[in-house]
């Protein structure tokens, strides 16, 4: 579309070895077919959060360290790309991917001025009723909260509110950039995450599941005054999100797309909606082992969910059971709801050729 491009921050995406995340080898992504597009401004990493012994690659494999609080820094440096590229000749976009608020959950990784602000909150006071709730049955080591994670809680909830507060600190700065370069009303502002935090949820942690605290994440936006203010229950995904900017740029939106162009639900209250967002789980992909491959939908009410091995089926009223703590999938008053789930998993699954494969199948 002729945008000048700028990325910062993790990038995830590429990495010719397994296991050190600090070899240059690992974490640096050279210029060409592999950045997708972000041909000009880059300044990227594989894998890394530790965010007080951070670095960034631009062109080579030389490492660049970061110097003090990763997403202060980061912050700094999009406010500086934005500020030059705004005098350019081209429209720009600009893509600020934070590695918070994410694990290590550490004082020593966290900034202190913002953990003393969370230090005396007490987490355990009120537990939400699925915390370290039986177990469904299928996880995995790295995913399951062990008997001792309570005794943890305070330390890690203190610090992941604590870099979400510097976050929300860190994007108050870019907004304050914004407004003073008279860049506020004609900039498109996406603020989401990839995934949750499951926080002991159903005795889990991390993210890989279907969960409500893994999947429901933040997804805003603002466009000056082109986008009432407001929220909406769409059940927007992953894929929607790219035709979904596109048709809001007026750009193309390429044929094969799996996504769907939302922005004339955002722009007038009207217009194609998915009726369910579809979820793939594919089990242990960081180590290729079998176990745990799931395929859920998310539709406004209710979430689907069918294990690969075995083929265990579970159905939440998202509305009645906020917490999932009900599995519905053997109640009568349910079974057409569970049959109209079945059908349409069979039909997104075709249209994808996904045949829920074992995880070392891929």
């Amino acid at each position: 579309g002729g945008y000048e491009t700028a990325y910062i921050g993790k990038w995830h995406l590429w990495g010719t070895k397994r296991g050190n995340y600090y070899d240059p080898v690992y974490s640096y992504c050279p210029p060409g077919p592999h950045r997708l597009g972000f041909d000009d401004f880059y300044a990227g990493y594989n894998f890394l959060h530790n965010y007080y012994v951070a670095f960034y690659h631009t062109d080579s494999p030389r490492q660049i360290p970061v110097h003090g609080f990763e997403p202060d820094f980061q912050t700094d440096m999009a406010i500086k790309q934005i500020r030059r590229m705004k005098d350019g000749d081209k429209p720009f976009a600009t893509f600020l991917s934070f590695g918070t608020p994410h694990d290590p959950w550490a004082r020593v990784n966290t900034p202190e001025d913002f953990y003393k602000t969370f230090e005396w909150t007490d987490f355990d006071a009120d537990p939400p009723p699925n915390f370290m709730s039986p177990h469904d049955g299928h996880h995995s080591a790295w995913t399951t909260a062990g008997k001792d994670y309570p005794d943890h809680f305070k330390d890690i909830r203190t610090s992941y509110y604590a870099m979400t507060a510097n976050l929300d600190w860190n994007m108050g700065r870019l907004f304050d950039a914004l407004d003073e370069m008279g860049l506020r009303d004609d900039t498109i502002v996406v603020f989401t995450s990839d995934h949750g935090e499951m926080f002991g949820a159903h005795s889990r942690i991390a993210k890989a599941t279907f969960y409500e605290e893994s999947v429901r994440t933040p997804f805003l936006m603002q466009w000056g005054d082109r986008l009432p203010a407001g929220a909406n229950d769409i059940c927007l995904n992953t894929p929607d999100i790219m035709p979904t900017l596109l048709g809001m740029m007026d750009l193309p939106i390429p044929e094969g797309v799996e996504g769907v162009d939302l922005s004339p639900q955002l722009l007038t209250g009207a217009g194609p909606e998915p009726e369910a967002a579809f979820m793939q789980g594919l089990g242990e992909v960081d180590g290729w082992t079998d176990g745990c491959e799931w395929r859920a939908l998310r539709n406004k009410q209710y979430t689907y969910a069918i294990y690969h091995e075995p083929r265990d089926e579970l159905l939440f009223d998202n509305v009645a059971d906020p917490y999932q703590l009900t599995n519905l999938i053997d109640s009568p008053g349910h079974a057409a709801i569970a049959e109209r789930f079945r059908t349409q998993m069979q039909a997104k699954m075709a249209d994808l050729n996904d045949t829920f494969e074992p995880s070392t199948y891929y």
